[in-house]
């Protein structure tokens, strides 16, 4: 009579530790799955972001570089100026901003990924 108890619950025990494993894993499985989607979604917005940015920054740099060649009555000048100012803004990041940009990307990322 005993011997049948412990057995029945060492077979219960097994069924249990199967059903556990089974919902830990799943649970895992959901996980990953909610911070992949988290990632995917935060990779198309900031894509579609950055487009329609990159788009309104050539619009609004042709838009200057016609002003100032206007300005300036010499009709390539202003497509120069701008130019030159883009090449100092990269060549600024290059020299002086690649630090702080690391840092702030480096507090961003592991705050949205150590949130969870």
């Amino acid at each position: 009579m005993a011997f049948e108890k412990l057995s029945n619950s060492i077979d219960e025990l097994k069924y249990n530790l199967k059903a556990f494993s089974h919902s830990n894993s799943e649970y895992y499985k959901l996980k990953f799955f909610k911070q992949a989607m988290k990632g995917a979604i935060g990779l198309v917005q900031g894509l579609l972001l950055g487009i329609f940015l990159i788009f309104a920054l050539i619009l609004i740099s042709v838009a200057f570089a016609i002003l100032i060649s206007e300005a300036i009555g010499t009709p390539s000048s202003g497509y120069f100026i701008v130019g030159g100012f883009y090449f100092l803004v990269v060549l600024g990041i290059l020299l002086f901003g690649r630090k702080p940009i690391e840092k702030y990307l480096l507090v961003k990322v592991s705050r949205k990924f150590f949130k969870d």
